[in-house]
């Protein structure tokens, strides 16, 4: 390649914060919920970087044809790529993509295609632009033709950054207007999850590693036609809940056992469950859904005594 700038680049990160910082130093953009991908391209020669350094042109050739298909051709964008089905960002199909058969990967391609969100440029027709203010960088990204890559959203109001925040978006990214490009660096960028709520009917748990603990609860929803399907599950919890949930939960015991799919990350042991009848609902945050299973970030926040198990629906996840 003929750029300035060569691959690897580590990309710069944010750090968490529970809400969007204020003042006019600051411009935000929606978070995307994706592979982070810095694309490099001169010509006709694309190359696309994962966060970790690692190429992905093979996994992903749809976007190399979006990169190669901008009229700006000597350009090094940092973006995401992300894959939306009705509206909602689907991570797990990203993660089926990193695949050994080339035959799998165009197969997926062409059914659930991923797509290239830009949210920054480093280099632009052989200007290395990652010492440029982060508010100059975004004016010239907002000028270029960037063909079928899409421009991510942005805002200097907080107010207006607080949709990001509702719906089926996943968060908020707050960058300082003033700063570099800082690669592999936590400054001058925040990021802010958007956290969900949804009661839940526990329908079965796992034990914890030692005797007696609980190891995580397993969670359930109505569909329309009353049936209830396991949505995914809540851990995390404290030595002393670990405990006492194990005598809490006794009474609903039905003496029911199974095992989950085989995982190559976890022993069977840890994978089997102890049923309970679908009696308690319990109000559990989380921060993201794949279809209709919760992904991660589940917390156990309260048990709802005052709901009926029946009245936790699917639409829940929808919110």
């Amino acid at each position: 390649m003929a750029l300035s700038l060569s691959p690897p680049i580590k990309p710069q990160l944010a750090r968490s914060a529970r809400s969007p910082p204020e003042g006019e130093e600051w411009l935000y953009e929606p978070k995307w919920d994706g592979f982070r991908t810095i694309a490099f391209r001169d010509g006709d020669d694309v190359h696309l970087q994962s966060r970790g350094g690692k190429p992905m042109n093979r996994y992903f050739p749809e976007v190399v044809e979006q990169v190669l298909a901008m009229p700006a051709d000597r350009v090094v964008l940092d973006g995401e790529m992300v894959i939306v089905v009705d509206g909602v960002q689907e991570f797990d199909l990203l993660s089926q993509r990193i695949h050994p058969a080339e035959s799998r990967v165009r197969k997926l391609a062409a059914d659930t295609p991923a797509a290239y969100v830009a949210f920054d440029v480093l280099e632009l027709d052989g200007a290395d632009l990652m010492s440029v203010p982060f508010a100059e960088r975004r004016k010239r990204l907002e000028e270029l033709d960037l063909g079928p890559v899409q421009l991510t959203p942005a805002t200097d109001d907080v107010q207006s950054a607080g949709q990001w925040l509702t719906g089926s978006s996943e968060g908020v990214i707050a960058k300082r207007a003033d700063s570099a490009y800082l690669p592999g660096e936590r400054k001058a960028m925040v990021k802010i999850k958007r956290v969900r709520t949804a009661d839940c009917v526990v329908v079965a748990f796992r034990f914890g590693k030692e005797e007696g603990t609980l190891g995580s609860l397993i969670l359930g929803l109505y569909d329309d036609g009353g049936e209830l399907h396991v949505v995914g599950h809540t851990s995390g919890f404290k030595a002393k809940e670990k405990r006492e949930l194990i005598s809490f939960l006794e009474p609903y015991r039905t003496g029911e056992r199974g095992t989950a799919e085989p995982s190559r990350w976890k022993p069977e042991e840890e994978l089997m469950w102890e049923g309970l009848r679908p009696e308690l609902v319990a109000e559990i945050s989380y921060d993201h859904i794949t279809g209709d299973r919760i992904r991660h970030g589940t917390k156990l926040l309260r048990w709802r005594e005052d709901k009926a198990p029946r009245e936790c629906s699917m639409d829940q996840l929808r919110g």
